[in-house]
């Protein structure tokens, strides 16, 4: 088999696996959404998702976001851990979109990019499941351990490892891989002891991880 066919695959066999994969963070706006991924940099989504609800009671807007208190908002957020810099970049990005965006997350990705605590992955989680925008693939912890695991990219700079499954990747699926990855990566693919057993991509699968 060649090895196109085989990620072909792989896709294919990750689509009939995980049909309702989706983002694990809980959001009913962009703005949500983009407050709650730079949130769960180093974090986890469900422990973020357990400190949103109160912060979106809290502040509606962009507006209020960039006129909180700090020493609150630090006080809400510090469970997520390096709360300072989140708060600080949460402020600062929400100040941008409230004067030069009039509150609303812009929907392009280099202007996503010069929101302070946004970098790619943060703009294409936004892009692409706020906006169904696919203008890349978000590389998380997950998608970057399976990326090389599966045979998508040997690289490890999460950039290098994005264009490399943009280029093996259909267009149409960049949006649903990442969400597809990170559940394999939280269920039988585990970092330390996967478990390939009842793994469904275990014929397709080349990793030195392989367990037998």
């Amino acid at each position: 088999m060649t090895r196109h066919r085989r990620l072909d695959r792989i896709v294919q066999a990750l689509e009939a696996t995980y049909p309702d994969a989706r983002c694990a963070l809980n959001f009913k706006t962009p703005l949500q959404l983009l407050v709650a991924t730079i949130l769960s940099a180093q974090s986890t989504d469900k422990l973020v998702n357990t400190v949103t609800p109160a912060l979106f009671r809290k502040y509606r807007s962009a507006r209020a976001f960039a006129r909180s208190d700090p020493a609150e908002l630090d006080t809400m957020v510090h469970s997520t851990g390096f709360f300072r810099n989140k708060s600080k970049n949460i402020c600062a990005a929400c100040a941008i979109i409230d004067t030069k965006h009039r509150g609303r997350v812009p929907d392009d990705m280099d202007a996503l990019l010069t929101l302070p605590g946004v970098a790619r992955k943060t703009a294409n989680v936004v892009l692409g499941t706020a906006f169904e925008k696919a203008e890349g693939v978000v590389v998380d912890t997950h998608v970057k351990r399976l990326s090389k695991r599966l045979g998508f990219s040997k690289e490890t700079d999460p950039e290098k490892i994005e264009r490399d499954m943009m280029k093996k990747v259909p267009r149409d699926k960049w949006i649903a891989i990442a969400h597809m990855l990170t559940h394999h990566g939280r269920g039988p693919c585990k970092a330390r002891k996967p478990d390939c057993g009842s793994c469904t991509l275990a014929d397709l699968c080349e990793s030195e991880d392989k367990r037998v």
